[in-house]
């Protein structure tokens, strides 16, 4: 009976599309883009054809920026930037953004005043000055850096000379220093020179799979406020993920970044044009790395989703009225449906042993305190970190299985080198997804004498097995004796984490009241719980202040409980 009534609606739908003068969805979507969007169009394009059988994505090359207005203005879903589109400069037509190209300044890792530059930062007048100034050393930046040269070099790179020129606020700038084609001819031309700066694409300054700055360079920090120093909402600088997040939160120059659009003459309106737009708002987001581009916040992407659906249903509503047949098969259909619905109903009513099964099941994907494990045996820190001492006097350090519930799927773990001296409190690992990170601290006092050389390249074990084989050090220690005592044995620490779930609840709460209504799909509704691995749904902002807010609060306690 229910296949008979699915046919039956399928028929009725086909019916009405004919009805309302409507052909079947092309098998062939057109769209265009300007030269330099053309590689990621046409990656896009390819992805999302191979995942949509019948339906084939074909990408149009326009040849300069008129033949763009044309395409567009014949009805075409366009990929742009705003130089190239007036459309985007007039805010004329539809667009919204899908990607961003970031630009960096980089500095050889080996320069001699590194140091001292890491501290203070640069400003984008003494940038200026450097650029278009021969034979300066950075003496005229940096006071004891006497005598140490500076080689600048600059890109032919219309995207870096740009972005260049906002910064700066002035087309005057490349006056001096040796010019070279791309960034990538920059970086190795850095690489090579110890006094050598330029500006560059952030995808030919770093690995954007491993997530690392390139080797031989070092990214240049920029002193916003021309303070004389790096103060901490500045200091983005020392790695690939800090960057990244700075970038997302708002803490890097906005005028060294530039948004990439999908354009339109219309709001998108075909099913095929709105499956695509959103499948690059959501999955098609990942092969913006590796063509040069940053990704777009979470938030961002849901927006975007929204609005795309909104204007369909708008423009569904202000149609044309319906024929009389029209209507009559609209009413048949409901009355199809009304029909399922109600058979569905006496199903459940009847069948409560399946209703618990489908409970269970859906219970697993929920975050509750009895989903988290506690093993007898460790001793555990209130900012998620354990420790156990082995029988050769090494102390194990890991992750617990509350925060891997909380952080979701982990893509790489940044750790310190073996020798490293650290002490409780400190700053000793950073679990990273997708280029938002989160610092942990050491729960003990010592020497690391081993890391966990397999989470360099499977860092999921982390979450599959926080307690064995995602171990993360192997310690010795300074001060055992005294430091355990300030730890938890599972049984107190079980205790801990109830008020944990708590404070875990009031902060997610408190994200989704300061405006973030995008988030609040992460707490369900029935009893208010939280849906596993939260986090991952959540933007750097969230991870910036859960952070600030919920991990850094417990390592201040335990420090004054140290001391």
């Amino acid at each position: 009976m229910k296949k008979l009534f699915v046919s039956l609606i399928g028929l009725v739908l086909i019916s009405f599309s004919t009805v309302n003068g409507k052909a079947p969805a092309s098998d062939t979507l057109r769209i265009t883009s300007t030269p330099d969007m053309f590689s990621l169009a046409s990656v896009w394009a390819d992805e999302y054809s191979a995942l949509t059988p019948g339906l084939k994505v074909k990408v149009v090359k326009a040849a300069d920026n008129n033949q763009t207005e044309e395409l567009i203005g014949r009805g075409m879903l366009g990929f742009v930037t705003a130089k190239n589109y007036t459309g985007i400069r007039s805010s004329s037509g539809w667009h919204t953004v899908v990607g961003r190209d970031v630009i960096v300044p980089v500095i050889n890792i080996n320069n001699p005043a590194l140091d001292e530059i890491r501290k203070q930062g640069v400003s984008s007048e003494e940038l200026l000055h450097l650029m278009n100034s021969k034979g300066l050393n950075w003496s005229s930046v940096i006071p004891s850096a006497k005598n140490i040269q500076m080689n600048y070099y600059r890109s032919k790179d219309e995207t870096v000379s740009a972005s260049l020129v906002s910064f700066f606020g002035t087309t005057d700038i490349n006056k001096a220093g040796t010019e070279l084609e791309t960034s990538d001819a920059i970086i190795d031309a850095i690489r090579k020179d110890p006094a050598g700066i330029g500006f560059c694409k952030l995808t030919s300054a770093a690995d954007m799979k491993n997530q690392m700055i390139n080797e031989g360079i070092a990214l240049l920090p920029i002193d916003r406020n021309n303070n004389g120093m790096l103060d901490e909402n500045e200091n983005i600088y020392s790695d690939f993920n800090q960057l990244v997040r700075g970038i997302w939160i708002g803490k890097y120059p906005k005028t060294l970044t530039t948004n990439i659009y999908a354009a339109g003459i219309d709001n998108p309106e075909g099913e095929a044009s709105l499956a695509f737009m959103k499948w690059i708002l959501s999955d098609g987001q990942k092969f913006l790395y590796d063509n040069g581009y940053n990704e777009l916040l979470l938030s961002e992407r849901q927006k975007s989703v929204d609005q795309l659906y909104e204007a369909k249903v708008y423009t569904t509503a202000s149609s044309e009225t319906r024929s009389p047949i029209t209507v009559l098969l609209l009413l048949f259909a409901a009355a199809l449906i009304f029909v399922l619905a109600v058979d569905r109903i006496v199903r459940l009513a009847k069948s409560s042993q399946a209703h618990s099964a489908e409970a269970k099941t859906a219970s697993g994907k929920i975050f509750g305190e009895s989903a988290v494990v506690v093993p007898s045996g460790l001793y555990f820190d209130k900012t998620h970190t354990w420790a156990f001492m082995e029988q050769d006097g090494m102390v194990k350090v890991g992750v617990d299985d509350f925060l891997q519930h909380i952080t979701g799927a982990i893509t790489r773990i940044n750790m310190k080198k073996d020798g490293t001296r650290v002490q409780k409190g400190e700053q000793i690992l950073s679990l990273v997804q997708n280029g938002k990170h989160l610092d942990l601290y050491a729960p003990v006092s010592g020497i690391i004498r081993e890391h966990n050389s397999v989470l360099e390249t499977k860092s999921g074990i982390i979450n599959s097995s926080p307690y064995r084989e995602g171990w993360v050090y192997r310690i010795e220690p300074s001060n055992w004796h005294r430091e355990n005592q300030l730890l938890f044995h599972a049984d107190k620490y079980r205790q801990y984490l109830t008020q944990e779930f708590t404070r875990f609840k009031d902060f997610m709460a408190a994200v989704i009241t300061a405006g973030n209504k995008e988030y609040s799909h992460a707490i369900l509704q029935d009893g208010g719980e939280m849906s596993d691995g939260i986090l991952e749904q959540m933007g750097p902002e969230v991870w910036d202040d859960f952070q600030t807010k919920y991990i850094d609060p417990s390592r201040q306690v335990w420090f004054y409980e140290l001391f």
